[in-house]
């Protein structure tokens, strides 16, 4: 559970935009001419089938089995709010199919069964067998899950595992084993207590178990007190595995000398009195959501050497599935696994518990806004670790491969590590860090468009989210009557609402206008109207005289004229260096293309200067920046006048003395493909462009609306860069969440 602030709407409009849901499907392959859907579909597809008929192996070849999971769930136990039938989980397993999608590139769909018959579930589930190289269940209450996962898991000959059980059971046996590490102590040697004999109790205390936990010193509790050999009250047969022989009968009385607890139970079950009698140096997992069976603050309270963990994304050490699930089938497709068994389990907390023990890279600790290292209150990973996907499938594909688990081992673990690493995302950790990096800054962002429906709704995100504190320009009853139009009607008195008439400042702000226009045709009367009565100018003007940090403007007006408002109060114009900067993300790659709002038609010295505010911005993205100089024409060929300036550019930046990469005049398609530049090797560029500059304002936008529209990339910007104050200028058809963007970019002074 994170702290951040949202509401009914905001979850609502989440799911509904830009269309209902959250995962779509897109072909693979080309299907445009006859020759394709011929081979696609008939006649050309019998010959896979054929060949798959004969040799069921090959499935893994010839579709898409091998990288894909099923999330089925039949909606009994939906997180915590109980039994909302199949229809109404499917919203929650989208998320988890998109999950598995983002954390490990694994294709998922989602499966909602409406029975509560486990042999009828059973059976539909067993049907679906030849479609998934995997199968993940959810959501789905005890006992009843306890009989479907394992009645599956001897049917199938594919990885059948139930998340809720043992996801929270990996990620736990993590945490526990670097906790253990630091109090130096052994699992053997423990005395464990266990709060919660469902889905996720069970798997967690089955688990330790297998990896050294003696049975005779775990205790299991649940609403009745310890479950103790000759009871009969409340029983079930996976409880009773766990019964042992004791006189304890009560939470409190077995808390008394554990060295660990484990609560899978409900909010407040422990009390600080239970954590004061625990052992030196207790280990307490309160993983109760979505509030802990005792708060972090109320366990030091009373015990100052205790290392807690919760479910929860605001404390330290979360213990969360989304670390567990989509590696361990992530290393179990590669195999073409039978199954995820115990060893791969195992394999997988042993990983984790060991990254978490490394340095930790800066860009991670950058993300959560603090320095991250190995200790009491980092005992896990951070679920948006980039090292996860190449460290911990490697290790459930061995654990498997060792065990007899893989249908087809993997030869070469350094290439099959290598792979992994490229199916990460970078642009998600570029876009996180930003948002870390505003959420530090606190910055007070001035939003100039408080009539606009969309500036409003994203100046309450902001706000909400913690990223600092937003100031609207407007009248006072119209935001009031478009928050409330808006369903944000409790939003009215969380926002500052600023304009001309409650400012004690427009006198001020007149005087400082005047002495900038007064020699370029304004009188006091145009500078009144502009000052009173244009919220570009009266925002810029805020900016200019510190009453806000930064300003976030454009959404209702074209860039240019914006740009021409807030240059009454900046300068903003290519004759003192302004540029503007978009970033093109698309498929895991980020380029930035620049002067896409300043320069309409840059000479080569302009060039040069819109290539190194680009590197600027770049390396405020935490890229290292790697210029192109973009053309029809390729190092002189074929010769153009029109070109003259884009060969000569790089000639400029040799007498700066710049110091990133650059290189040019080249095509597209040479600046961005690695095989096509290894035609030029004496180009200076080691690697892909990620900076464009291209030749003209015209051919800038025409490059970026075309990825927007035809590829559906995710455009940023265009990002001001070169003016004194931190001021972005979104376009006319930005969405709340563009505009929520350009606020992050404001706020981390990107530019």
């Amino acid at each position: 559970m994170s702290n951040t602030k949202y509401t009914r709407e905001d979850a609502l409009q989440f799911h509904l935009e830009p269309t209902p849901g959250k995962w779509e499907v897109q072909a693979t392959v080309p299907m445009t001419t006859q020759r394709d859907l011929s081979l696609a579909y008939s006649p050309g597809v019998a010959v896979p089938c054929e060949d798959i008929a004969a040799n069921p192996e090959l499935a893994y070849d010839y579709t898409n089995k091998g990288n894909l999971v099923a999330v089925i769930s039949n909606g009994t136990a939906v997180l915590g709010l109980g039994n909302l039938g199949a229809l109404g989980s499917k919203p929650v397993m989208e998320g988890k199919a998109v999950l598995f999608k983002r954390f490990a590139d694994v294709n998922s769909i989602d499966i909602e069964l409406d029975t509560e018959d486990p042999q009828k579930f059973i059976d539909a589930v067993k049907l679906m067998g030849p479609t998934f190289g995997g199968i993940n269940l959810e959501d789905i209450k005890a006992p009843e899950c306890f009989i479907i996962e394992q009645t599956l898991k001897e049917a199938m000959d594919i990885p059948v595992f139930h998340d809720d059980q043992h996801g929270t059971a990996v990620i736990c046996a993590a945490g526990l084993i670097n906790a253990l590490h630091l109090s130096d102590k052994k699992i053997e040697d423990c005395r464990i207590v266990l709060n919660g004999a469902g889905a996720a109790g069970i798997a967690c205390i089955e688990l330790l178990k297998r990896m050294g936990a003696r049975h005779e010193n775990c205790i299991v509790c649940d609403t009745k007190g310890v479950i103790w050999q000759g009871r009969t009250d409340g029983m079930n047969q996976w409880k009773s595995a766990h019964a042992i022989n004791t006189d304890l009968r009560t939470l409190e009385e077995a808390m008394n000398g554990a060295d660990v607890f484990l609560g899978v139970s409900a909010k407040g079950a422990v009390t600080p009195a239970m954590i004061a009698s625990m052992n030196d140096n207790p280990v307490i997992f309160a993983m109760a959501n979505p509030d802990p069976e005792i708060t972090p603050e109320e366990a030091h309270e009373v015990r100052e050497d205790a290392i807690v963990a919760t479910g929860r994304s605001d404390y330290p050490n979360q213990v969360n599935n989304v670390l567990g699930f989509p590696y361990l089938f992530r290393g179990a497709l590669d195999i073409h696994a039978r199954a995820i068994n115990d060893e791969m389990k195992i394999a997988c907390a042993e990983a984790l518990a060991k990254l978490a023990r490394e340095d930790v890279p800066d860009e991670v600790g950058m993300a959560y806004g603090r320095k991250l290292s190995f200790g009491r209150d980092y005992i896990i990973p951070t679920p948006f670790d980039p090292r996860l996907i190449h460290t911990i499938p490697p290790a459930v594909a061995r654990a498997g491969m060792q065990t007899g688990a893989a249908r087809r081992p993997i030869i070469d673990m350094e290439a099959y590590e290598l792979a992994l690493k490229s199916r990460m995302d970078p642009t998600a950790s570029i876009l996180r860090s930003l948002n870390a990096r505003a959420r530090a800054a606190q910055a007070t962002m001035i939003f100039a468009e408080g009539d606009d429906p969309r500036v409003l709704r994203a100046a309450v995100q902001y706000q909400r989210s913690g990223l600092g504190h937003a100031l609207v320009v407007g009248r006072e009853s119209d935001v009031r009557a478009k928050l409330t139009e808006e369903g944000l009607a409790d939003a009215v008195g969380e926002l500052e609402i600023v304009n001309a008439a409650n400012t004690p400042h427009l006198a001020e702000y007149k005087e400082f206008l005047y002495q900038r226009l007064q020699r370029k045709g304004f009188d006091r009367h145009d500078i009144h109207r502009l000052a009173a009565r244009d919220r570009h100018v009266f925002s810029a003007l805020m900016l200019a005289h510190g009453h806000g940090d930064a300003l976030v403007t454009g959404a209702t007006r074209k860039s240019a004229h914006v740009l021409d408002l807030v240059n009454h109060v900046f300068d903003t114009d290519a004759a003192h260096g302004a540029v503007g900067v978009t970033a093109v993300l698309h498929k895991g790659r980020i380029v930035l293309i620049a002067d896409t709002l300043v320069h309409e038609w840059p000479d080569e010295e302009d060039l040069a200067t819109i290539a190194m505010r680009a590197a600027d911005v770049a390396r405020h993205l935490g890229l290292e920046p790697r210029v192109a100089f973009a053309s029809f024409s390729t190092f002189g060929y074929p010769r153009s006048e029109r070109a003259e300036k884009m060969h000569h550019a790089p000639e400029v930046l040799d007498r700066r003395g710049v110091d990133f990469e650059y290189e040019g005049e080249m095509t597209v398609d040479v600046a961005l493909n690695a095989q096509a530049q290894q035609n030029y090797p004496f180009s200076r560029l080691t690697g892909p462009a990620n900076i464009l500059v291209v030749p003209a304002r015209h051919s800038a936008s025409i490059s970026v609306k075309l990825m927007q529209e035809m590829a559906g990339a995710t455009v940023i910007g265009p990002i001001l860069s070169g003016v004194d104050k931190s001021i972005q200028i979104c376009s006319s058809n930005s969405t709340v969440n563009d505009i929520l963007n350009m606020a992050v970019l404001a706020a981390c002074k990107v530019g």
